[in-house]
């Protein structure tokens, strides 16, 4: 018993000897940045309090011979690099820039896109399937699409609704699981990168399309009503069903590889056979990396290989649809393979690819 009471004793007094010594050491701390006083070898060392009133006295008539001016010391300083910063918002970089990790489709990557169906498989599939040709066909019938000729005009405003919606889905999902997994404190698995990714590769496809054409306010507030009610839908969806949001995603994506393949029809022998040599927008060259004198066909290509699952010497509007369509064979993939798994599960898709 005794020898506990030694131990406590001991213990108390390294206490209270600590403290003191760490009590010591601030006050030293203080005076060593107010007394600015400095060694040979630039140490500091606390001064009388004579030295501390004098140099107290000298800082206010803003004298920095022993104290040296705040703005002077590296942490209030600008950095060069500050300033770059800066003055490099002045002149933001071109659209398309900066970007998430994306596929650069080739150019067999880009023709071997095929307009292909998953066959529906349970009640979830069928509802999912069921649902998307639903939208379809109310689309097409409230905008007149298949009636009368397929104009340049008609094409570019479509584009621009598709997209609009299209994404939606992706920075839904990413949002829902990123809360997901602060609330659960639980890892990811990987997925909201490639869901990221998805969502900012349809927002760059409007981009593409916003060049062509400005909508009119009519059409912009037909955006807003859509978006509001989509994005309210597949939020609440996407928290009762996952997997039902990633078949409905890519049976979607199977719609925008079909519409894609119809618009490099209307290229190839249609109304848009100017579009085999009408320039690409610089941001669409800039995203897919195509050459300086792309053409529309260039980009629309690549748009439908980022929706299936995935350059040329010389690029057109046909090279941009393209892109467009293998970027959405890409998300067609993906999607279908998102939704035939469990949410534990590791994502197969690293970043950008």
């Amino acid at each position: 018993m005794g020898s506990l009471r030694q131990i406590t004793k001991l213990s108390e007094n390294g206490v209270r000897i600590f403290c003191s010594q760490l009590k010591n050491l601030e006050n030293n701390s203080i005076l060593l940045r107010v007394s600015g006083i400095r060694t040979s070898n630039g140490l500091r060392n606390a001064g009388t309090k004579a030295d501390v009133d004098e140099n107290i006295k000298k800082f206010k008539e803003e004298n920095f011979e022993k104290i040296p001016d705040p703005e002077q010391l590296d942490h209030f300083r600008k950095t060069q690099s500050t300033d770059q910063l800066v003055e490099s918002m002045k002149n933001p970089p071109p659209m398309g820039t900066h970007t998430l990790p994306h596929p650069i489709w080739s150019e067999e990557e880009l023709h071997s896109v095929k307009v292909t169906h998953k066959p529906p498989e349970g009640f979830v599939d069928k509802l999912a399937f069921r649902s998307v040709k639903l939208l379809r066909s109310t689309f097409d019938l409230l905008t007149g699409f298949n009636w009368g000729e397929r104009t340049e005009k008609k094409w570019v405003l479509r584009i621009c609704f598709l997209e609009t919606v299209a994404g939606v889905p992706g920075m839904v999902a990413a949002m829902t699981r990123h809360l997901h997994s602060l609330r659960r404190l639980k890892r990811d698995h990987g997925w909201i990168h490639t869901l990221l990714e998805e969502a900012e590769n349809e927002r760059m496809h409007l981009m593409t399309a916003l060049q062509l054409r400005q909508p009119s306010w009519l059409f912009r507030s037909g955006v807003i009503v859509s978006q509001g009610a989509f994005v309210t839908m597949f939020s609440i969806a996407y928290l009762l069903s996952p997997r039902f949001c990633h078949r409905f995603v890519g049976y979607l994506e199977e719609e925008a590889v079909f519409t894609y393949s119809k618009c490099l029809k209307d290229i190839e022998s249609g109304s848009l056979k100017h579009w085999q040599i009408k320039a690409a927008p610089d941001v669409a060259i800039r995203y897919w990396k195509l050459p300086n004198n792309g053409t529309m066909k260039d980009v629309i290509f690549n748009i439908r290989a980022d929706e299936a699952n995935h350059r040329k010497e010389t690029a057109s509007m046909k090279d941009v649809v393209l892109a467009i369509r293998a970027d959405e064979a890409h998300h067609r993939v993906v999607n279908h393979t998102l939704a035939s798994m469990k949410e534990d599960e590791y994502n197969p898709y690293e970043p950008g690819k």
